[in-house]
């Protein structure tokens, strides 16, 4: 089942480095990449807009929200480029 096949993927360290919250410039949107495989995606006062499970392949990254839909984005520099959206890490003083 891909599910399974996910959770070994993110049990090999591959997501890791890109856990943690990631915003627009704005702030408007926010995801949250969850150590457990799940996201989070909240947009402006509206908390968790969105939530699904998430894989990433070496520098990209496939969403399914839990309705069904698709989505993926690519990191590069430490940018998240998903959707015409681009995310940047949020750091802990923000």
């Amino acid at each position: 089942m891909k599910i399974n096949a996910d959770l070994n993927n993110m049990n090999s360290g591959n997501t890791k480095p890109y856990v943690g919250m990631w915003v627009t410039a704005d702030k408007h949107i926010r995801h949250e990449l969850l150590p457990n495989g799940r996201y989070d995606e909240a947009r402006g006062n509206r908390k968790s807009a969105y939530t699904g499970s998430y894989t990433i392949t070496g520098n990209h990254i496939d969403y399914v929200d839990d309705t069904g839909f698709t989505a993926d984005g690519e990191f590069r520099d430490g940018i998240l480029y998903h959707a015409g959206m681009i995310l940047f890490r949020e750091s802990k003083e923000d």
